[in-house]
C-alpha cells in the first residue's frame, strides 16, 4: 500500500532533521514502490518511480528509510527532495550498465570526462539531497579511464539546490559536480573518498551564488575546488567553516579557468594533512580572477600553505575552439593564516613577464616550514614554465624557504612571520620583477651561514619598513638586477646586523635609500 503523507515544514524539521523544504510536502516512501533495503536487490526502478510520482504531483519528499538500497542512476526531478534517513545507505551499483550515458545540453570541458552519474539532475529547480544517511558510490569497483567511472552526484543548469547533512563515501570519480547552477547551498555534509582517481570532494563549476558551510571533506583529490570549464563565470561563492584534508589541494580555484572567477570568499576553515597546497589560486586557461578574499585559516601538515599562479596552458573548453589568450589575476587578499608543518619547497606567487598578477595583499600571516634548503637552491634560476600544469612544486625548491614572488604589480606583505623547524640556507623572501611593493613588519627566521633574509631582483618602487631581522643575521637585503630602483628602507630595527644591504655589480648606488632606521 502506497504511504503518502502530508507533512508541514515543522514536522519535516523535527522528524527528518532537514531545513530544505518549500512549504508543505508530500512524502513518498520508496518501499511503497517496491524498493527493498537488503543491499542486494537493484532498487533503481522503484526509487525512480517514487521520484517521478513526486515531481508529477507537484513536488515533495522521496523518503529512503533505514536499510541498504542498491541503485544505478537516479534522475532527480524538479521539486523533489531525496531524503536519506539515519541508518539508510544508498549504494551505487558496481555494474556500469546501471549508469546510462547522459550528455548534457550545456557544453564544457567536462564533456571529456565521464557521462555517467549515480544521482543526476539537469535544468531542474527546487531540488535537495538531505538527511543523516549515507551515499556510498562503491568506487573501488570501477577501474580505468574517466568514462568508466561515474560521478556520485552531478547537477547541471539547476536552480535552488540544497545538499544537507548526508555522508558521501567512495566515489568512482568526482564526488559531486555542480555545473552552471545557481543558488546552491551545501551544508553539514561529510565526504570521505580515497578509493579511486580524481576523487575531488566538491566541484563548483561555472556556478553563481553558492554557499558551502560546515562540511567535513577528506578526499583523494582536491577537497573543495572551484572551476570554470566553460565560458560561464564562476562567481559569488562563499566557503566557510569547513574541515578539509586532501592528498592534493585543500582549497583550490582552477586549473580549468576559461570563464574566470569573481567575488569569492574562502574563510574560517581548518586544513590538515594535505599533500599539496592549503590554498591554490590558478589561472592557466584564460579567464579573469578578480576580488578574492581568503581569511582565517589554520593549517597543519601541508605541502605549501599558499600557491598563486598565472600561467598559459591555454586549453580551450570546447573542441574546435581557438586557444584562449593569457588570463588575468588581480585584487587578492589573504589574511589571518596560521600554518605549520609545511615542507621545504616554499610558497610561490608567480605570474608571467607579459601578464603580471596585480594587487595581492598578505597580512597577519604566520607560516612555519621544514627547512633544509641550500645556498645553491637560493641562487638557482627558476624557469618560467608558462604551459606547465600548475602545482605548488612545479618550480622545484624555490630560492626562498618562505615566499617567492615573481612578475607581480602591487604586492603588500604586512605582519608576515616566516618560521623554520630546521636550518635553511635560502632567503626567507624573494621579490623578482615585482613593482609597487610594501614589506611591513616582516619577521623571518635566519640560519647560520644563510644568504640574505630578503632578496630583490629587478624590483622597483619598494617600501621596506618596520622589520627586525633575527638575531645573528649577516645580511638583511640582497639587491640584484640593473632594473632595481626606488627601494626605501625606513623605520627598521637593524641593531646587531652586520650588513643592511648588499648591492650586486650593475645595481645603481641610488637604487636603495635608508631613512630613520635604527642601527644602534
Amino acid at each position: 500500500m502506497r504511504r503518502t503523507r502530508w507533512l508541514c515544514m515543522l514536522s519535516v524539521i523535527c522528524a527528518c532533521g532537514t531545513s530544505a523544504g518549500w512549504g508543505a510536502q508530500v512524502l513518498y516512501d520508496v518501499r511503497d514502490f517496491g524498493a527493498q533495503g537488503d543491499g542486494q536487490t537493484l532498487c533503481t526502478p522503484a526509487i525512480q518511480a517514487a521520484v517521478d510520482k513526486c515531481s508529477t504531483a507537484g513536488g515533495g519528499m522521496v523518503y529512503l528509510p533505514p536499510g541498504r538500497f542498491l541503485s544505478g542512476t537516479i534522475y532527480l526531478k524538479t521539486g523533489v527532495t531525496l531524503h536519506l534517513d539515519s541508518g539508510c545507505t544508498l549504494l551505487g551499483s558496481t555494474n556500469l550498465k546501471d549508469y546510462p550515458p547522459t550528455v548534457p545540453a550545456f557544453r564544457s570541458y567536462t564533456d571529456n570526462y565521464t557521462d555517467k552519474s549515480l544521482i543526476y539532475g539537469e535544468k531542474l529547480e527546487r531540488i535537495a539531497l538531505t538527511g543523516r544517511g549515507v551515499i556510498d558510490g562503491q568506487g573501488a569497483a570501477f577501474k580505468g579511464p574517466y568514462k568508466v567511472r561515474p560521478y556520485t552526484i552531478r547537477f547541471i543548469e539547476c536552480r535552488d539546490v540544497a545538499v544537507e547533512g548526508v555522508t558521501i563515501l567512495n566515489s568512482p570519480m568526482w564526488v559531486q559536480h555542480y555545473l552552471a547552477c545557481d543558488d546552491v547551498r551545501i551544508s553539514g555534509i561529510t565526504v570521505k573518498s580515497h578509493v579511486n582517481h580524481n576523487n575531488d570532494g566538491i566541484d563548483i563549476d561555472s556556478c553563481h551564488r553558492v554557499t558551502i558551510t560546515g562540511c567535513n571533506v577528506d578526499s583523494g583529490d582536491d577537497a573543495i575546488v572551484l572551476k570554470s570549464t566553460s565560458d560561464r563565470l564562476c562567481k559569488d561563492v562563499v566557503v566557510s567553516g569547513c574541515v578539509l584534508r586532501s592528498t592534493c589541494n585543500a582549497l583550490k580555484m582552477g586549473t580549468e579557468s576559461n570563464g574566470g572567477f569573481q567575488n569569492i570568499v574562502l574563510t574560517g576553515c581548518a586544513i590538515h594533512d594535505t599533500r599539496l597546497a592549503g590554498v591554490a589560486l590558478e589561472i592557466v586557461d584564460g579567464g579573469a580572477m578578480d576580488r578574492i578574499v581568503v581569511s582565517d585559516l589554520t593549517m597543519v601538515g601541508v605541502g605549501a600553505p599558499i600557491f598563486i599562479r598565472l600561467g598559459h596552458r591555454a586549453r580551450p573548453f570546447k573542441e574546435g575552439m581557438d586557444k584562449p589568450g593569457v588570463g588575468s589575476m588581480k585584487n587578492i587578499t589573504i589574511s589571518n593564516i596560521e600554518a605549520s608543518g609545511a615542507n621545504p619547497t616554499g610558497c610561490a606567487i608567480a605570474g608571467l613577464p607579459e601578464a603580471r598578477i596585480e594587487n595581492v595583499t598578505l597580512s597577519n600571516i604566520r607560516l612555519s616550514f621544514a627547512g633544509g634548503g641550500t645556498v645553491e637552491q637560493a641562487t638557482r634560476p627558476i624557469p618560467e614554465e608558462p604551459e606547465k600544469y600548475p602545482e605548488y612544486g612545479m618550480f622545484g625548491r624555490l630560492p626562498a624557504y618562505g615566499i617567492y614572488a615573481r612578475h607581480v604589480d602591487g604586492l603588500k606583505l604586512t605582519n608576515v612571520q616566516l618560521q623554520l623547524a630546521g636550518p635553511d640556507q635560502r632567503h626567507a623572501l624573494v621579490l623578482d620583477d615585482v613593482q609597487n611593493a610594501v614589506v611591513d613588519g616582516l619577521e623571518a627566521a635566519w640560519s647560520h651561514g644563510a644568504v640574505a633574509t630578503l632578496r630583490l631582483t629587478d624590483t622597483r618602487d619598494v617600501w621596506i619598513r618596520g622589520c627586525r631581522p633575527a638575531a645573528g643575521t649577516d645580511v638583511f637585503l640582497k639587491v640584484q638586477g640593473a632594473q632595481t630602483a626606488g627601494v626605501t628602507l625606513m623605520g627598521n630595527d637593524f641593531r646587531g646586523l652586520k650588513t643592511v644591504a648588499e648591492l650586486d655589480t650593475g645595481v645603481a648606488p641610488t637604487a636603495v635609500a635608508q631613512v630613520a632606521n635604527r642601527t644602534e
